[in-house]
């Protein structure tokens, strides 16, 4: 016989362990059979799926009076997670003691170590004590004996892990990032994310939620999401990679003024913002793109990317059958260029919707965290009322992408040339060679002399405003897998469930 509080429909992808349980008398419901005989029980810890797409970790005790069953269930149950090979069975562990609220170490131990434990997941953790450790012992440890690496941090963390990932993939291949046109090597050694940062707009956008427990069920199940990451540079020199945002204008001026106040927290972002969008800079320069012909999408479909998306599934397939074709040095030579000059608020480029608490939709609602493209939105010299309708036009559902002074365009590859920045040695295919540019607004009022704005690569500054970027499809994986439609009712759905076994 068994006992099951409620009647529940879990797949065998989602049990995260079996063990062998000792009854105790504080299970009430269960009295009655102990006086008639010794039982033999085991327990059944498994994802339950809330609201909002939040994981925890439940348990159901099934038992009988016969010891050689019991220990037959167990054991069949424990065969049936050993073929689940997508489960990590050894992690290495960064932990950010700095980040955020300075909450790392704590959240690691006391919400995510004992799930690890309990999964039978060992773990090498190493407590990162400057900037740049994590990326640094990447380049060094034997990466090939773990099955994943995990960052306890905010984006920044995330980025230092994902760098350290990539350039030691490319460095054991033999490739050299500083070249734009090289193809880079996959990443297949997954990343997962604990959030415990101010920012945590990755882990939002592709599990959707920021909650510890939530990342680190989604790690012990061995999920797996593809994610594109576009390089950066500089005049044949690698500056970036970047997975969420590239912003210039709005974006990078309050990063650039929130760094200098980083002692007021969190909050210096609501302040930067705020002074940000009053000074109204404009920045004149030019920018050329590829368009993404291979995307079955686009980003005023309203297709917003989802577990097992299509769209990344169908793009990823014809990007392939382009490059087997035309062979990726002839696409880039050969494909159109797209040249567009002008006046910018605000030039931002993201590999995902960007999506967080404060803007649910993000900055662009139907991009795609898979599909080999970047969505490049231009936000053209408008008044500050024009502005700041586009700005709130994120945080509700309107179609923030129908102003006459926004454009988009889903691309694979583009070049920004800023009209003052010293263009004589840029060679970007020829485009640019004519010094375009960018000032501060010619307005009497404004004293101030604002020659370039900076770059906003996923929280961190990049100085250079000549930049040469390029989506690289499905570079990295992570530990998710991308937001769920109805993520309560997905598991009623599976046939292999332990009901069913049982």
């Amino acid at each position: 016989s068994c006992v099951h509080t409620e009647n529940c429909f879990v797949p065998v992808s989602e049990i995260i362990a079996v063990e062998e349980t000792e009854l105790n008398k504080k299970q009430r419901y269960i009295g009655r059979w102990q006086k008639m005989a010794k039982l033999h029980a085991f327990t059944v810890y498994y994802v339950k799926k809330a609201r909002s797409h939040r994981w925890r970790c439940s348990d159901v005790t099934f038992w009988c009076v016969d010891e050689h069953l019991c220990n037959q269930w167990i054991q069949a149950l424990k065969e049936l997670l050993e073929m689940q090979k997508s489960r990590p069975k050894q992690l290495l562990v960064y932990i950010n003691p700095y980040g955020g609220k300075r909450q790392g170490k704590r959240i690691y131990e006391q919400k995510v170590a004992p799930l690890f434990s309990l999964a039978s997941i060992s773990t090498d953790v190493v407590i990162t004590e400057h900037a740049n450790h994590a990326k640094d012992n990447l380049f060094e440890v034997n990466i090939y004996k773990y099955d994943g690496v995990v960052c306890v941090g905010g984006d920044g963390m995330f980025s230092e892990v994902m760098h350290g990932l990539i350039g030691r993939m490319q460095k054991d291949s033999g490739i050299d990032q500083n070249n734009p046109k090289a193809s880079l090597v996959q990443c297949n050694i997954r990343i997962g994310i604990i959030p415990a940062g101010s920012t945590d707009c990755i882990c939002y956008s592709t599990v959707g939620i920021s909650d510890p427990v939530t990342s680190a069920l989604h790690i012990i199940v061995g999920d797996c999401q593809p994610l594109d990451v576009s390089s950066v540079h500089h005049n044949n020199t690698f500056l970036k990679y970047s997975v969420s945002l590239l912003g210039y204008g709005f974006y990078g001026d309050i990063l650039k003024d929130s760094e200098k106040k980083r002692w007021m927290g969190p909050m210096r972002y609501d302040y930067s913002g705020f002074k940000t969008f009053l000074s109204h800079h404009y920045y004149e320069g030019t920018i050329a793109y590829q368009p993404a012909k291979h995307t079955h999408g686009s980003p005023r479909d309203k297709e917003s990317c989802r577990t097992g998306c299509y769209i990344c599934k169908k793009s990823e397939k014809q990007l392939a059958e382009q490059n087997k074709e035309h062979g990726l040095k002839h696409e880039e030579g050969e494909e159109e260029w797209n040249v567009i000059k002008g006046k910018f608020l605000a030039i931002n480029a993201v590999n995902m919707s960007c999506a967080c608490p404060r803007s649910p939709k993000g900055l662009s609602p139907a991009a795609h965290l898979a599909d080999g493209s970047a969505d490049l939105i231009l936000v053209r010299k408008c008044s500050r009322f024009d502005f700041l309708r586009y700005l709130v036009r994120h945080t509700n559902q309107d179609d923030q992408f129908d102003f006459p002074f926004v454009d988009v365009y889903r691309v694979k590859s583009f070049h920004f040339t800023s009209k003052l920045s010293e263009d004589n040695e840029s060679n970007v295919m020829d485009i640019g060679k004519k010094r375009f540019g960018q000032f501060c607004r010619d307005h009497p009022a404004c004293c101030c002399n604002v020659i370039n704005s900076t770059w906003n690569c996923d929280g961190e500054t990049l100085d250079s405003s000549a930049i040469e970027v390029r989506v690289h499809c499905q570079l990295m994986k992570l530990f998710a897998r991308g937001i769920e439609e109805n993520c309560k009712d997905e598991a009623a759905y599976s046939q292999s469930s332990i009901e069913q076994l049982l």
